[in-house]
C-alpha cells in the first residue's frame, strides 16, 4: 500500500474516534406551543388568533451540551410582533440565551366605516367592528362604539382604518371666551348666574369661569355651556 493511502486511512480511523462535541437541542414544537400560551393569555378574548415564527439561534452549535432546557419572557419584555425569547438551561450547562421570535397577532377592533374628515364628531353609525392585525397598532385601539360617540376625530380616518384612543379627543361643550349660564350650588342654596369661559372644556371636564362680577370659579362643563359649581 502507498504512503498516502496509509496517511489517509489513518487520518480517517482517527476522525471517527474522536468524540463528536453534543450540542444543545431545542424542542421547536415546545418553543411554539410556550409562545401561544403567553399570547394567549396577554390578550384574551381579544385576540381572534395568531401566528408564531421562531429565529434561528446562532449561537446554538457553540453551546455547552444542555440536556434540558426552558423557555421564559425576558424582563420588561413582550411576545409581540417582532421580539425575542429568553432561553436557560436548567441540566447541564449554565447558559441563558436570546431567541428571535416574531408574533404576528389578529383580533377585531373598530374601524371607519366612511370616509371620516378630521373634526368629525363621531356617530356610532361611523364605524364599524372588523378584525385587523393588531400587532401593526403603536397605541390602545378603541373597541366600545358607544365610548366613542360624541367624541371628536384629531385626524382624518380612511375606510377600514383602525381607531385608536389616541385619534379621537372629547368634544368640547364650552370654549374659551363663550358666556356660560352658572349653576352654583352648596349647602342649602342654589343660585343661577352667567359669566364668561376662561378655557375650552367637554362634557363633565373642569373649566375656570369669570363672573359678571369679576370672580373667578371652577366647575363642570355641560352640554348647552352650561357649568356647575359647588361651593
Amino acid at each position: 500500500m502507498s504512503l498516502a493511502r496509509i496517511l489517509s486511512a489513518t487520518l480517517l480511523a482517527l476522525a471517527a474516534a474522536a468524540p463528536v462535541r453534543a450540542q444543545a437541542v431545542f424542542d421547536e414544537n415546545a418553543l411554539r406551543s410556550f409562545v401561544s400560551q403567553q399570547v394567549a393569555a396577554a390578550g384574551g378574548d381579544l385576540v381572534s388568533r395568531f401566528d408564531v415564527r421562531l429565529g434561528s439561534l446562532e449561537a446554538q452549535n457553540s453551546l455547552a451540551p444542555c440536556r434540558r432546557s426552558e423557555p421564559f419572557v425576558p424582563a420588561n419584555g413582550r411576545l409581540w410582533g417582532r421580539s425575542s425569547l429568553g432561553l436557560r438551561c436548567t441540566d447541564g450547562a449554565t447558559w441563558t440565551v436570546l431567541l428571535p421570535v416574531t408574533v404576528t397577532v389578529w383580533g377585531r377592533a373598530l374601524v371607519a366605516a366612511t370616509p371620516l374628515a378630521s373634526g368629525t364628531v363621531l356617530s356610532e353609525q361611523d364605524v364599524r367592528e372588523q378584525e385587523i392585525e393588531l400587532t401593526r397598532e403603536p397605541a390602545a385601539l378603541a373597541r366600545d362604539p358607544k365610548q366613542l360617540a360624541g367624541r371628536t376625530l384629531a385626524r382624518a380616518l380612511s375606510p377600514g382604518q383602525a381607531i385608536r384612543a389616541d385619534m379621537v379627543r372629547v368634544t368640547s361643550v364650552v370654549q374659551s371666551g363663550d358666556p356660560v349660564r352658572l349653576r352654583i350650588s352648596g349647602p342649602g342654596f342654589a343660585v343661577a348666574a352667567t359669566g364668561q369661559a376662561l378655557g375650552a372644556a367637554g362634557e363633565g371636564q373642569t373649566v375656570r369661569v369669570r363672573t359678571d362680577l369679576g370672580k373667578i370659579l371652577l366647575g363642570v362643563a355641560r352640554e348647552g355651556r352650561h357649568v356647575d359649581v359647588a361651593l
